[in-house]
């Protein structure tokens, strides 16, 4: 858990995602289409991936991935995530961690 804590206070939005996930890439591309630059961590990647995503399930992320920290609070995963963009409120969350500044 503390690696996850470590992880999500590096950067003002930080995913965790799979390589393989549709979700994941379709999170990640629209964060990307805003200008934002987000920390990924790619699980199935990465030495103890597995412990992280234990670690993200326990934190309450269900699906674990991809799972969306924005100033260092969870977001959730892609639903929760694609709701904030419809009803407008993720770019106001963006500006408000320092991930926009336009």
């Amino acid at each position: 858990m503390d690696r996850v804590t470590q992880l999500i206070s590096e950067r003002p939005v930080v995913i965790f995602s799979r390589s393989s996930c549709c979700m994941c890439h379709t999170i990640k591309t629209l964060l990307s289409e805003f200008g934002v630059h987000p920390n990924v961590h790619e699980l199935d990647e990465i030495p103890r991936g597995r412990d992280i995503e234990q670690a993200l399930s326990r934190l309450g992320c269900n699906p674990s991935v991809p799972a969306v920290f924005i100033g260092g609070e969870l977001v959730g995963g892609a639903n929760e995530v694609m709701s904030l963009h419809l009803n407008r409120s993720l770019i106001p969350m963006l500006r408000q961690a320092g991930a926009l500044w336009v």
